[in-house]
């Protein structure tokens, strides 16, 4: 594990770009989703998949699109209307080709990774859950140079449902050992917000680029140990 890298005298990590909330003081580790919270990749997963169906004569509807943000470009297919009969496994392909010759291009949320940057400085663990698959997933975190400060990485393919189910969540608590109710999670889409309050933590929304709390309900407080 990264030793993390104390803060500069006097300055708030988690408020290096002037990013709110705060960390909790009872939160004992950090869950992050991938895509659309510590990468911006809203658009070049849209426009690879958009990509992909028009092989097939297929539109993409952007409002469907950002209405099942967080799921696995499998569970995209299962749900969309127009896909039944297509070989799904072409599209995947096809998609996730694109999304890799491009995958030097992500761009990390600014507000996102100053919060990643307060967990480790504070000493709280952290960890992705994210619903894309590994061989997309892993070379997306090294893009943006943050493989040792997310040692934890869960994938769509680590586990049986993605989200909304609390499956993705509950699996990253355990490998950080950390009970579910002590973890804070990070995402953007609705199906990611659902899936970690199912799982019982409290969540942090990025909307828009910023970070917004939407549980105001606090676990049981206990003193952080000087030096965590």
């Amino acid at each position: 594990m990264t030793t993390p890298t104390p803060a500069p005298a006097g300055a708030a990590p988690s408020a290096a770009c002037g990013c709110a909330p705060a960390i909790p003081d009872d939160a004992d580790a950090v869950i992050f989703d991938f895509d659309g919270t510590l990468a911006d990749t809203t658009a070049r997963y849209e426009h690879a998949l958009r990509t992909a169906l028009n092989e097939f004569g297929v539109e993409l509807d952007p409002a469907w699109y950002r209405r099942h943000l967080g799921l696995s470009i499998h569970d995209l297919l299962a749900q969309h209307p127009g896909t039944g009969g297509l070989p799904h496994e072409e599209i995947v392909r096809l998609s996730r080709a694109r999304l890799l010759a491009t995958v030097r291009t992500l761009t990390p949320n600014p507000c996102v990774l100053a919060l990643l940057r307060a967990a480790r400085q504070t000493g709280l663990a952290c960890a992705v859950a994210s619903g894309a698959v590994r061989v997309l997933l892993e070379p997306g975190i090294a893009a943006l140079g943050l493989t040792r400060e997310l040692p934890v990485v869960v994938a769509r393919d680590d586990v049986a449902c993605g989200k909304p189910a609390p499956d993705l969540y509950l699996t990253a608590a355990r490998k950080l050992g950390i009970p579910p109710r002590r973890c804070l999670a990070v995402d953007d889409a609705p199906d990611g917000i659902a899936a970690a309050r199912t799982a019982g933590m409290r969540v942090i929304e990025v909307r828009d680029g910023h970070l917004s709390p939407t549980d105001t309900g606090a676990v049981p407080s206990r003193p952080r140990q000087q030096g965590a």
